[in-house]
């Protein structure tokens, strides 16, 4: 085999040299547009939005008597209030469709990572509410409010992790204490945009005041939104849970952005036929953005799917499967059509270790939701075991699968350059090979994308190198990050501020390199 066709010789060598010294942009940004998967018909499409309509006449949604209740009863829904159901026509629906935000900004501290959710731009990250930890001992414990720092520290050096979204629940704090400190920890940790969930209404003024603080003040926080919240306000089918939508509504009097989450999982809280739980799914969203929109109107409030299954042998939740990957592509393909902001769910893994399953799983449903045009796509990186459980080197694997997908989604650019034909022309009657052409050089860092921790090295060069499997070497690069990674993303000044204002968990001596 010749020098060439092995690793390039020489030319190659100074190809590498000369691209690793040139200076460019990202490869694969985020809030690039999907679109072109397409799992539904357009008519199918609007089949399953006039079904999730009729189920809202027909069935209605089951509410008890609350506040809530009483909002739909002066818009005009239908209440029966001995089976607790509120029966919505579609005039409401379509009127909600019609005046909603189409778009919604969720703010990084610097603009660079801002997300515009709407239409089909894409933008893939972490997802919340993991109870277990597997450590970078290999250890699996209980996860901790320390972990939700951590693992912000991490993500806030992984470029194809676009928001940061508390993964794990802080279970060594009491459910009062967890709301402040869970959002003080992710904004400690990182710069880009923090989602987390609240467990107590009371709490949500407190988040905000704490944003303010962070932001500059109650207009920056308005201007340029760096939390939102998500409200998981239904119980799967078609019921509303009141401590919730309490919860909901103490949101949307702070106008901060809302995610409104339903998830249905195919033959148990939802129908086994697919097209049945999108139906439902969709009947529970329009509830809620019929609500909302009446509560108030134009808030920032973004459509909330993420349908699933269970693996019908079992009764087990499956995230991994490729009827995940349709269900989620399907609703993205759904919300373009109502013009609604979309989060939904992708890159779950079914299994317990970071190993191939879990590469392959990910992939495929990543890979699917990005390709059909979801806006927020969460439990995009870090989660194993069917969400239960986020391991440290899972995100540094699951950044670069991310990064490919955005890849992916850029597509090929076609132009009379591109096309190459002087640059054949002058290949095929010179050297016969392309590694040594200009052309090459100026496209090795904008055309393609390098990972981080996948190994393209030969068999050789890896065996000299230790023969590491990808998780080693993504565990010891969390290591390394977790050791020397302590950004200052809050002011010194505003962080003993907040200390002094809330019962603030995470010990600064935590937040700074050990001597």
């Amino acid at each position: 085999m010749s020098e060439t066709r092995r690793g390039g010789g020489r030319v190659g060598r100074r190809a590498r040299r000369v691209a690793d010294e040139t200076e460019t942009g990202p490869v694969a940004p985020a809030g690039l547009s999907g679109g072109a998967y397409r799992p539904l018909s357009d008519s199918d499409v609007q089949r399953i939005v006039d079904a999730a309509k009729t189920v809202l006449e027909r069935t209605g949604v089951e509410i008890h008597a609350s506040p809530a209740r009483e909002v739909f009863a002066k818009a005009g829904a239908r209440i029966d209030g001995d089976a607790n159901r509120v029966y919505i026509p579609h005039t409401l629906v379509d009127t909600a469709l019609a005046t909603m935000a189409n778009s919604v900004l969720l703010a990084g501290r610097e603009e660079r990572f801002d997300l515009d959710l709407g239409g089909a731009r894409v933008y893939m990250g972490t997802g919340g509410q993991a109870v277990k930890v597997l450590d970078l001992a290999g250890r699996v414990r209980e996860s901790t409010l320390a972990d939700n720092y951590d693992i912000g520290r991490l993500v806030d050096t992984l470029e194809h992790i676009h928001f940061y979204m508390r993964p794990v629940v802080s279970r060594d704090l009491p459910t009062d204490e967890i709301d402040v400190n869970q959002f003080y920890a992710c904004l400690a940790a990182t710069g880009k945009h923090v989602m987390a969930n609240a467990y107590l209404p009371g709490k949500v003024k407190d988040i905000r005041a704490l944003a303010e603080m962070i932001a500059g003040g109650p207009e920056a926080l308005a201007a340029r939104p760096i939390v939102s919240f998500t409200a998981c306000w239904t119980v799967s089918p078609l019921r509303w849970a009141t401590e919730t939508v309490d919860i909901l509504d103490a949101i949307l009097a702070e106008n901060l952005p809302v995610v409104i989450s339903s998830a249905p999982q195919s033959g148990a809280t939802s129908p086994a036929s697919l097209a049945g739980t999108l139906v439902q799914i969709w009947a529970e969203q329009l509830s809620g953005l019929v609500y909302t929109n009446l509560v108030r109107p134009g808030a920032p409030v973004i459509a909330g799917c993420v349908p699933a299954q269970v693996d019908l042998r079992s009764g087990s939740f499956t995230g991994g499967s490729a009827e995940f990957a349709l269900l989620n592509a399907a609703c993205a393909q759904i919300a373009q059509h109502l013009k609604v902001p979309l989060y939904n769910s992708s890159g779950i893994s079914d299994s317990k270790l970071p190993d191939a399953q879990a590469g392959a799983e990910k992939a495929i449903t990543g890979l699917a939701a990005a390709l059909a045009g979801a806006n927020y796509i969460h439990h995009s990186a870090g989660f194993l075991e069917s969400l239960l459980t986020v391991a440290y080197e899972q995100y540094v694997i699951d950044n670069d699968i991310n990064g490919e997908v955005m890849r992916t989604l850029k597509g090929i650019e076609v132009t009379e350059e591109s096309l190459a034909l002087d640059v054949i022309d002058q290949v095929c009657r010179g050297e016969g090979h392309f590694l040594g052409h200009p052309q090459t050089l100026a496209l090795m860092n904008t055309e393609y994308l390098y990972p981080g921790v996948m190994n393209r090295d030969s068999r050789a060069d890896w065996e000299e190198k230790g023969s590491r499997d990808i998780r080693e070497t993504a565990r010891a690069e969390a290591a390394r990050v977790l050791a020397e990674h302590f950004p200052t993303v809050i002011d010194p000044a505003v962080d003993a501020d907040i200390r002094r204002r809330f019962p603030i968990r995470l010990p600064a001596e935590a937040m700074r390199p050990a001597a």
